[in-house]
């Protein structure tokens, strides 16, 4: 049968004519299919899964019973375009509160977003020309990336490593890799090194993006959930609003994973640039899920509790992987432990790279984690990982532990 006409029509951005022929696994694909053959060979084995990167737990009961009485209202019926009023209001007003972020206007300088994975990916689209470059952190999410090299850009990685704390050195970029840049993408505190900014950090990539003619998008996912300070926003420091916008979203700071709301705030033209192509692509989240996120954003004592069990469940984490060899430190925000991966197990089993370590860590211990070879050989591991209690937690903890000790693990 001549091959379908269809395979030869694919856009050259995702595969061309090889479309959906390619062979190559990658990292996430293979842990999926790892833990799936964990659980075939040993289904009453119980998976500990470290690598979940979403909240354990549902939303809070009082966001659930708003949602369950805005939606019944029949003026949230409609479309929402870039968002309600409300909604926009009650972000400036929470971005004072927790972050002291003044001077923020409502109407023009903030708009939401069906989550913070679409802005991300709307962004490049409203600056990125072919042949325009973007400064990304490597490891880190992908999204701006993928889709600056969808519009003809460039990505150049900014690599994160622990001597510098893992925050860019951008001193260190070429001038080469800078000509042509318009974006600089940030996430902090970080995922996956669980590293945050300080002040002083961000008020150096203020002055390094004017130099530069540099745009700034800070991607503040979890910035709420900080362990040894205030929370920071790089909205708080002087001259960050002339530069670049920051996106919050619900999901982790408010357990609302599911519920898609995040918003973006900062300079009036990027963010009216961004509304200018989220307008072209979607109408806007059901009002009723917005009118929820309002009241998340009042109540900032939820975010409270979820840290407190985050902080309480890392340091268990970072006890039982130091118990087995591991360096692992607090974090200072997120929910995730970055470490430095093993060179060597029992009998001898040497591992060339943290994806061979995610893989044997299935298979013999069935232990999920997520492993990154960006820069160097790390685990990720998080504290998403499901547990009914404190009770649970405490058990799941020194079960991770004494399987991690039959391993023999080197360093």
């Amino acid at each position: 049968m001549p091959e379908d006409y269809i395979q030869g029509l694919f856009a050259e951005r995702i595969g061309g004519s090889g479309f959906g022929k390619g062979t190559k696994l990658y990292k996430f694909e293979k842990i999926k299919r790892a833990k799936a053959e964990a659980k075939r060979v040993s289904p009453n084995t119980e998976l500990l899964d470290f690598g979940v990167g979403e909240p354990d737990e549902m939303a809070f009961p009082i966001v659930v019973e708003a949602l369950k009485h805005e939606c019944a209202k029949p003026e949230n019926r409609g479309y929402s375009d870039n968002g309600i009023l409300e909604l926009k209001e009650a972000a400036a007003k929470y971005l004072e509160k927790i972050y002291g972020v003044t001077g923020i206007d409502p109407a023009k300088e903030i708009i939401h977003s069906i989550g913070s994975k679409p802005a991300l990916a709307m962004i490049p689209d409203a600056f990125i020309n072919p042949g325009d470059g973007v400064l990304m952190t490597a490891p880190g999410y992908p999204i701006i990336a993928t889709h600056t090299e969808w519009n003809g850009g460039r990505v150049v990685k900014l690599p994160l490593r622990e001597e510098n704390g893992f925050l860019p050195d951008l001193d260190a970029i070429p001038a080469e890799d800078l000509k042509g840049v318009k974006l600089l993408y940030l996430n902090y505190p970080n995922n996956p090194t669980g590293a945050a900014a300080t002040p002083e950090f961000f008020a150096k990539v203020v002055e390094f993006a004017k130099r530069n003619n540099i745009i700034v998008v800070h991607d503040a996912a979890y910035a709420a959930l900080s362990f040894e300070a205030k929370p920071l926003s790089f909205l708080s420091v002087d001259g960050a609003k002339d530069v670049g916008i920051e996106i919050h979203s619900f999901s982790k700071a408010f357990n609302m994973t599911g519920w898609r709301l995040a918003f973006v705030a900062g300079n009036e033209k990027i963010v009216a640039a961004y509304g200018h192509v989220k307008d072209n692509y979607d109408s806007g989240q059901f009002i009723a899920i917005q009118k929820a996120g309002i009241y998340a954003l009042d109540h900032p004592e939820i975010t409270e509790k979820i840290s407190a069990k985050y902080k309480r469940r890392l340091k268990l984490m970072v006890d039982a992987l130091n118990a087995n060899g591991f360096s692992a430190q607090m974090p200072k925000g997120s929910f995730y432990l970055y470490v430095g991966a093993p060179r060597k197990a029992k009998r001898d089993i040497m591992f060339n790279t943290a994806e061979d370590v995610s893989e044997f860590l299935i298979k013999e211990a069935h232990i999920s984690t997520v492993p990154w070879d960006d820069v160097g050989k790390y685990l990720r591991f998080s504290a998403t990982f499901a547990a009914k209690d404190k009770e649970d937690e405490y058990r799941v903890i020194e079960e991770m532990k004494k399987r991690l000790k039959a391993l023999d693990l080197e360093f």
